[in-house]
């Protein structure tokens, strides 16, 4: 449970930064981003992987690089769902879900050198 709340708080860092890089995304309340931020992961945990077996064929043509618009799909969704979490069209979804992604990235390379134990 406490990996799954710290993974949605770090998603809502990816959230709230793609509100403060990218024209169209905005939040209503900050009640609102933290519900998003679950969400997505939820949507992210259950729905994307159902999606990426469906699109597996144009995700291998693609080399890959339909992932990309998977994600922001997915942020697109979770936009659809929750009042108050506003993306304007597919470029700010995109931007949003790479924003999300390369936050996520960057904080769990760092939580991951915590736990490693130094050589002695």
């Amino acid at each position: 449970m406490i990996g799954f709340l710290l993974r949605a708080l770090i998603t809502a860092v990816g959230l709230w930064l793609a509100t403060q890089w990218v024209p169209g995304v905005h939040f209503d309340s900050d009640a609102t981003l933290l519900i998003a931020a679950v969400l997505l992961g939820v949507v992210n945990a259950i729905v994307r992987p159902v999606a990426f077996i469906l699109t597996l064929p144009v995700t291998i043509l693609t080399l890959g690089l339909f992932l990309f618009v998977l994600n922001a799909a997915m942020v697109g969704l979770v936009a659809w769902l929750v009042p108050g979490f506003h993306v304007n069209g597919f470029r700010g979804a995109l931007l949003t879900a790479i924003i999300v992604w390369l936050v996520s990235w960057i904080a769990s390379w760092f939580i991951a050198k915590q736990r490693v134990a130094p050589v002695v």
